[in-house]
């Protein structure tokens, strides 16, 4: 059984548990980016100096999924991945990177549940590799609330063309089921919502409580390690530059404070951990599955 993985590699099934909550990346798929394309504005060296984190085809690993949260026989999914979908992934017509998608439901049935037993589904942000599996094209998790910021929500209920957001059919159906909320607010027992707007106009973190520890789901605020230490540094996707930055200073800040661990869906299969020095060290976390899919 790993307790720990690579930053190099598509991330296992990985769970943590601290005390009486268990957290686990059901994994839906695995995203292979290309530096240039999806991380532009970072250091031409930066790949040089670091081939740690890139696989043997210059590429930096990363996989989709939810994260299940299992509390006094509750269950919350934070995220429903990117569904099935396989080829090449594009930001604004570039090619950007390769994935190979659409595991996590045959992921939930090997951890032993099924879309019934979700009673909520709260999602960080809305596009297409954090809400794939939201409507297939039934609703796909029959009897969960979907929780979205109402800020995020904002510009779809506008009629505002969103880069990265999923199909128009998709946004309607969330349109019409989901149920709002703000900052700060309890969206399941012991996990509230942190909104932290910049990679998308209501993009949302989750700090889910553990007696005196607690995890922060970081969502897509960060998909690299070095953006911890440079929040400078811009994804290909995000939307403000300004918001992504604050909204990085002010969880690293959350994250420095005892007793906390991140989980990050991009982090390669290095997904729990915390940021010391100039990088992120994992938190160990059995393995319970292989990582479903390769790309």
């Amino acid at each position: 059984m790993r307790l720990l993985g690579a930053l190099d590699q598509q991330s296992a099934v990985r769970s943590l548990v601290l005390g009486e909550v268990r957290m686990t990346y059901v994994v839906d798929g695995a995203m292979a980016m290309l530096p240039s394309g999806f991380f532009p504005g970072f250091p031409a060296d930066h790949w040089d100096r670091h081939p740690e984190l890139l696989d043997v085809q210059g590429r930096l690993p990363m996989s989709a999924g939810g994260l299940l949260v299992e509390r006094d026989g509750r269950r919350l999914l934070i995220d429903a991945g990117l569904g099935p979908v396989r080829g090449p992934v594009h930001v604004s017509g570039d090619l950007v990177g390769h994935c190979d998608s659409g595991a996590l439901l045959a992921t939930l049935a090997a951890l032993g549940h099924t879309p019934e037993d979700i009673e909520a589904v709260a999602f960080t942000h809305l596009h297409v590799d954090h809400t794939g599996w939201a409507f297939t094209p039934e609703k796909t998790f029959p009897r969960a609330r979907y929780l979205v910021a109402a800020r995020e929500w904002a510009p779809h209920g506008c009629g505002t063309t969103v880069p990265g957001a999923p199909a128009a059919a998709v946004l309607a159906r969330i349109g019409a089921e989901h149920t709002p909320f703000d900052d700060g607010e309890e969206i399941f027992p012991g996990v509230r919502a942190l909104v932290t707007p910049g990679h998308s106009s209501g993009h949302t973190c989750y700090v889910i409580s553990a007696g005196s520890e607690r995890v922060i789901v970081l969502g897509d605020v960060f998909h690299t390690p070095a953006q911890l230490t440079h929040p400078d540094w811009p994804s290909r996707p995000d939307l403000d530059g300004t918001g992504v930055r604050a909204a990085r200073e002010r969880l690293t800040a959350e994250l420095g404070q005892p007793g906390t661990i991140g989980f990050a869906f991009h982090f390669g299969d290095q997904v729990f951990g915390r940021p010391t020095g100039t990088g992120w060290t994992p938190v160990p976390a059995p393995a319970l599955l292989p990582a479903p899919r390769t790309v």
